[in-house]
C-alpha cells in the first residue's frame, strides 16, 4: 500500500520496503522515505514544522528529514481515504553511540536561531496555565469518584494519592512562577526546538530520524527535565551516573543559566509521571492497558519517597552551581 502512495501521489519508484525502528519506512536512490500520519495536525502546524525542519537541514542536520510536497504540492497526501505526510533523507548508516548529552546541546543550539516566529508548536511561557489545566481537569475526576464506591484497585490508590500530587503540583507552580518573577532569562533562555519527550531513544535506537512530528517549541529545560525524569524511572538504583555525565557532556556546548536551573528543577518538581499515568488509564479501553497502568500506578507510589530524594539531592547529582548561581532548595524536601 505504501508503495503505492509513493508511486502515485509523489512519482517515486521503491525499492524496498523496511523497518526503521519503529517506523514503516520505504527506500530508493539512496533515499529513505518515511510514512508519517498528520494525527489531526491542522495544515497551519505542519507548515510550521516543514519551515523548522528546513531551516535545521540548512543550518547542518543532516539526520532532520524534508517534508516531501506531493505531485500537487500539498505537505498533506490523501491515500484511502487516509492522511499522510512523507518525510525524506539521505539514506544513512546506522547510529553510532556518540555523547547524547553534547547532540542535544548542538539540537538546541541549532533550533533557537529559527529566524521566524513559531505560533501553533510554540508551548513558550505556557507550562502555568498548561499545568494548572491538567490539575482542574484529573480534579474534576477525582471529585467526582470521592462521593462513589471505588471500581477497582487502582481507583482507590487514585482517590488515597492525589491530594499528595495536589501538593507536589502546587510547589512546582510555585518554583516556576518565583523563577519567573526573581530570575533574569539570558540570552542563551531563549526559546528552541524542543521535544515533546526527550530521552535516550528519541532519535530512534539504532538509526537517526529527528522526528518533526515529535518537535515542539520550548525552552531547553524541557528537554533536558524530560530526559532526566524518564533516566530516573528506568533505573531509579543507577541513574546517577548516566545523569552527571549528561549535563557534564550537554554543558560542554552550552552551559545552563540559573533560569535554566531553576526552570529544570520545577519541570522534574512538576509529577508528569503521576498525571500521565491517570490520565492513559481514563482514556484507555483497554483491559490489557489497564492493567498495565495499575500496576504503574502502584510502582510510582510506592517509589514517591525515594522520587522525593532524588529531587532533594539533584542539585548536588548533576553539580549545579548552587552558590554561585543562588540556585533555591525545598526546606521540605531537605527535610524528608
Amino acid at each position: 500500500m505504501l508503495q503505492k502512495l509513493l508511486e502515485h501521489n509523489y512519482g517515486i519508484q521503491v525499492d524496498e520496503y523496511l523497518k526503521l525502528d519503529s517506523y514503516d519506512a520505504l527506500r530508493s536512490n539512496g533515499w529513505y522515505y518515511l510514512i508519517a500520519k498528520p494525527e489531526g495536525r491542522a495544515a497551519e502546524e505542519i507548515i510550521e514544522l516543514e519551515k523548522i525542519a528546513d531551516h535545521l537541514r540548512k543550518n547542518g542536520d543532516a539526520h532532520v528529514p524534508a517534508f516531501l510536497p506531493d505531485k500537487e504540492g500539498g505537505l498533506i497526501t490523501t491515500w484511502k481515504e487516509q492522511q499522510f505526510c512523507v518525510l525524506a533523507n539521505r539514506q544513512t548508516d546506522k547510529q553510532v553511540k556518540v555523547k547524547l548529552g553534547r547532540k542535544l546541546a548542538k539540537f538546541h543550539e541549532r533550533g533557537k536561531t529559527v529566524p521566524f516566529k513559531i505560533g501553533r508548536s510554540s508551548r513558550i511561557g505556557q507550562w502555568k496555565q498548561l499545568w494548572e489545566k491538567r490539575l482542574d481537569q484529573i480534579e474534576k475526576v477525582w471529585s467526582d469518584l470521592l462521593f462513589q464506591t471505588p471500581e477497582d484497585d487502582f481507583e482507590k490508590m487514585f482517590i488515597d494519592s492525589f491530594p499528595y500530587y495536589i501538593g507536589l503540583t502546587e510547589n512546582a507552580i510555585q518554583y516556576l512562577v518565583d523563577t519567573e518573577v526573581d530570575d533574569e532569562p539570558k540570552e542563551s533562555d531563549s526559546g528552541t526546538v524542543c521535544h515533546e519527550r526527550f530521552s535516550n531513544d528519541a532519535w530512534g535506537a539504532n538509526y537517526y530520524i529527528k522526528d518533526p512530528f515529535h518537535w515542539v517549541f520550548d525552552h531547553r529545560s524541557r528537554d533536558l527535565a524530560e530526559w532526566t525524569r524518564e533516566r530516573y524511572f528506568r533505573n531509579t538504583q543507577t541513574y546517577e551516573m548516566d545523569v552527571r555525565q549528561f549535563f557534564n557532556d550537554y554543558q560542554t556546548i552550552a552551559p545552563l543559566t540559573s533560569f535554566s536551573w531553576r526552570l529544570l528543577f520545577s519541570r522534574l518538581l512538576f509529577p508528569l509521571h503521576y498525571f500521565e499515568c491517570i490520565e492513559n488509564y481514563y482514556i484507555t479501553r483497554s483491559e490489557q492497558d489497564k492493567k498495565l497502568l495499575e500496576e504503574q500506578l502502584s510502582r510510582l507510589l510506592k517509589q514517591s519517597t525515594e522520587y522525593e530524594r532524588f529531587l532533594a539531592y539533584f542539585y548536588q547529582t548533576v553539580g549545579a552551581p548552587i552558590k554561585p548561581l543562588k540556585l533555591p532548595q525545598l526546606d521540605w524536601l531537605a527535610m524528608r
